[in-house]
């Protein structure tokens, strides 16, 4: 009852234990695939904030550029010295369309600094276009009162000013992301590992359970061939015996039989003389059947000793 119990209990964990391999098998690919995206979506964020701050840096230099064409051609009046200014108009548009699509999902606070930049720009723009016409149509005196007004000045702090916040904006975000990337890592670390060592116990006991099976089934296979073996000599005692009875009552028939007509056979009828050498003939064929019989047996315990 016991050896039962313990059967089945090895065939209960077999059945169980192959499903929970593939079932953590398929929990740690989940983990390792669901911490890629994880990893994946971090960098994005850490590079969308980083294109952020190249559009930030990109519309400083723009306006820097655009000051110092500006200042450079109201100085000398030499129409190359607006070339900065002028590549700096062309690329502002850009650089402020990039650093709207990068803020679109951020927070509101930074959306409307933005907004505010950008009308601080068009304004600073507007302030250099007045006096850089104002230098073209010859009024320089006019055109240096602007600057001295320090209007431009004021925008120009103003807008130093929001992108300083929009700068440390990021960078706190960036500073965030990387953060929670290194945490996510740490995270995706432990997981594994515990993943793994799950993973790794539950391979070796399910491998030590099927090799533990395997020496049982071995074992009870012996047992069964020796056991066999023990019924096959058993069983040819018993036909030895019964084959040696059959064979001495065959004998004492056929003897009888030969000395009834031998010693009676005058006194025996016609008919009597026939049923005497009928017994006589079964009594030979019944020992040619037993004779047959003990040779297959013979070469059956030949094979199976070979």
């Amino acid at each position: 009852m016991k050896d039962g119990i313990i059967k089945m209990i090895r065939k209960a964990a077999l059945q169980i234990g192959a499903p929970a391999l593939l079932a953590f098998m398929a929990w740690n690919a989940y983990l390792a695939v669901n911490h890629l995206k994880q990893m994946q979506k971090l960098a994005g964020l850490a590079l969308e904030s980083s294109l952020i701050q190249a559009h930030i840096s990109g519309v400083l230099k723009d306006l820097t550029d655009m000051e110092t064409g500006q200042r450079g051609y109201l100085l000398t009046g030499d129409p190359s010295y607006l070339q900065p200014y002028t590549d700096a108009k062309n690329r502002i548009g850009t650089d402020f369309a990039g650093l709207r699509v990068g803020l679109a999902n951020r927070a509101e606070h930074e959306r409307s600094l933005e907004s505010q930049l950008e009308s601080l720009a068009n304004s600073k723009q507007a302030e250099m276009d007045r006096s850089i016409s104002l230098r073209q149509q010859g009024y320089r005196h006019r055109a240096f009162m602007l600057v001295k007004s320090n209007e431009g000045m004021e925008y120009m702090d103003r807008a130093r000013g929001l992108l300083s916040s929009l700068s440390t904006a990021e960078a706190s975000s960036f500073a965030r992301f990387d953060s929670e990337r290194n945490a996510s890592l740490s995270q995706a670390l432990k997981e594994t590992i515990v993943a793994n060592s799950c993973l790794l116990a539950l391979t070796a006991c399910l491998f030590g359970l099927i090799r533990y099976q395997g020496q049982v089934l071995e074992q009870e296979a012996a047992a069964s061939r020796r056991e066999l073996e023990v019924r096959d000599l058993q069983l040819e005692k018993l036909t030895s015996a019964l084959s040696n009875q059959a064979r001495s009552n065959t004998s004492s028939i056929e003897t009888n039989a030969s000395l009834l007509l031998q010693n009676y056979g005058g006194f025996l009828p016609r008919q009597g003389h026939e049923y005497a050498e009928q017994i006589r003939e079964a009594s030979a064929q019944m020992e040619r059947l037993r004779q047959d019989l003990v040779g297959s047996s013979a070469c059956n315990s030949d094979e199976k000793a070979a």
